[in-house]
């Protein structure tokens, strides 16, 4: 580490050093992924001595806990806004809300499967509070609210709606990450799955 380096860290206040180390470890997780990530690593790309970690977090769960939430949420928020409910048409609408799911999903889900074998980070890690709403419950209070607006029909099964908009993001995502899971075919189009599920769900014109 440089004398340069060292000096702006011994200046940084113990909450500046504490989001230095998560910004650190995020940057890393989306890089590289969190296997094999160890606590040397991040304390040598922060820029610090190894025993500085504990010093803000109990233990590297904690710490890479704490970046993983810090990734999604700048996913969240690197992303356009969705159209609010009663504009456009729900077709254009639900088209915009999937093809951000995607984007989401596509940006943290191999970040999350790098994860898998460390269960104790993802308990941590939906212990805590984010600071981006979830894109799943942003899609259910959109689709409720179409419903209270007459422009999805009254008994449309909104719960499934949600699952299978979600299933088709993992879906997306999880088919090229597994071991020989390479996409044999082009992904149907977000428009074409919009479509085909308004024919179960929408009014007879929205």
């Amino acid at each position: 580490m440089s004398p340069r380096k060292a000096a702006v860290l011994r200046d940084r206040d113990d909450s500046d050093l504490r989001e230095h180390l998560i910004a650190t470890a995020e940057r890393l997780l989306a890089e590289q992924g969190g296997a094999g990530l160890t606590v040397r690593a991040i304390a040598r790309a922060a820029g610090v001595a190894d025993g500085v970690l504990y010093n803000h977090f109990a233990d590297k769960e904690e710490l890479l806990a704490a970046a993983l939430r810090a990734h999604v949420d700048a996913v969240h928020r690197g992303l356009p806004p969705l159209p609010a409910p009663g504009t456009t048409s729900v077709a254009d609408n639900l088209t915009a809300y999937l093809q951000q799911g995607l984007a989401l999903h596509r940006a943290i889900l191999p970040v999350m499967v790098g994860l898998l074998a460390q269960p104790a980070i993802l308990a941590k890690f939906g212990a805590a509070q984010g600071r981006e709403r979830d894109w799943r419950d942003v899609l259910a209070d959109y689709l409720h609210a179409e419903r209270d607006l007459g422009r999805l029909a009254p008994d449309a099964d909104l719960d499934a709606t949600v699952t299978i908009l979600v299933g088709i993001c993992h879906d997306e995502v999880l088919a090229a990450l597994l071991p020989g899971g390479a996409r044999q075919t082009s992904p149907v189009s977000a428009a074409s799955v919009i479509t085909t599920l308004l024919t179960g769900i929408g009014m007879e014109s929205f």
